[in-house]
Parts: C-alpha cells; structure tokens; sequence
C-alpha cells in the first residue's frame, strides 16, 4: 500500500490512539494514491491506493486508528493497517494531541 523510501521497518501503530497527517506532510494526488513528500525528514512514500489516500486524509475525524480503519473492508484491512504503520514509522502521520488533532 505505501512504499516510503529509506523507512524503517514499520513501527508499532496503536490502534487505540488517533492519528492525523504530519503537518510537514504534503500530498500530491496521483492516478494511483498520491505521493507524500515530509519537508523535514525528506522522506518520499507512495500511497498507492485512492482509498488510503482518503483514510490517511481523514485520520484526524476519528477518535482512533481502529475507528478509522472501521470503514475499511475486512478483505483490506490488514494492508491498510500496514500502510498506517509504515506511515508513522516514517512520520508521516504522527499522533494527534489530546482530543484536538490539533498541532
């Protein structure tokens, strides 16, 4: 599902915390996904599902990873919940602030 380069091996997800888009994070859309570029860490990665592209998008409208992974089909889940977790190893979603989702 996302293919960031130069990430390390993907790290933990808590799927009872929420989550929202690095602020850092730009995401250009593609026939395929979208690519994110992190301005800061200059990490490159390929969403490389329209459909992730709009879970990943709206991270930051449910309470949690787990809650927004509820909308997913079943038969797309668990890739879906690698992508998240490739993702924040490469920080490009990061864990939202108590409540807010604000930064």
């Amino acid at each position: 599902m996302t293919t960031p380069a130069n990430a390390p091996a993907a790290a933990a997800l808590d799927l009872a915390s929420a989550y929202r888009l690095n602020p850092s994070v730009a995401l250009r859309p593609e026939p395929f996904g979208a690519l994110a570029y992190h301005f800061g860490n200059r990490r490159l990665s390929f969403l490389k599902a329209p459909e992730l592209v709009e879970l990943v998008r709206g991270l930051d409208r449910h309470p949690s990873v787990g809650h927004a992974l509820a909308g997913v089909p079943g038969s797309r889940r668990a890739a879906f919940r690698r992508a998240l977790a490739s993702l924040a190893a490469a920080d490009m979603i990061i864990p939202q602030r108590s409540g807010t989702g604000a930064p």
